[in-house]
């Protein structure tokens, strides 16, 4: 299991990552909150590059980012090279989005889903490890080498 997550938000998001921060400390998960830090209307990408260079740098293992769709800090985030950022409504597609895709960022969309479901496709995506074999080869081949 992961021990560490940065995490952003904008505004839409920002209670949202309150309550994601609470299901990440009761696995004692390290955070690196990048922001938002309250609910005034603000710039998801502000926050959202910050925490994918966490990822780049080593001193964050995964990400949640949470946005109102979620679109917006998921095409921020997967500007990143090293970022494979998955749009996760359910618990469903965020252990999918581990298992076959080793997704390294999970995205929420706080206007489609509720606070409790939030809470348990982070708890899918903390208990869910990558399952490797031919599922590495597909994910090997989503890089562009520049």
């Amino acid at each position: 299991m992961s021990k560490s997550f940065a995490l952003a938000c904008d505004h839409a998001g920002y209670a949202y990552k309150e309550a994601i921060t609470e299901v990440l400390q009761e696995y004692k998960i390290s955070i690196a909150d990048f922001g938002c830090f309250g609910p005034e209307s603000t710039d998801y990408p502000d926050y959202v590059h910050p925490a994918a260079d966490a990822l780049k740098d080593g001193s964050a293992e995964l990400g949640i980012v949470v946005c109102g769709s979620g679109n917006g800090v998921a095409m921020t985030a997967n500007k990143h090279q090293h970022i494979r950022a998955a749009l996760c409504w359910t618990p469903e597609i965020a252990r999918l989005a581990r298992q076959h895709n080793d997704a390294n960022v999970l995205a929420i969309p706080a206007r489609f889903v509720s606070k409790d479901t939030a809470q348990e496709i982070v708890r899918a995506f903390v208990e869910t490890p990558f399952e490797g074999g031919r599922h590495a080869r597909r994910v090997n081949k989503i890089a562009i080498s520049s």
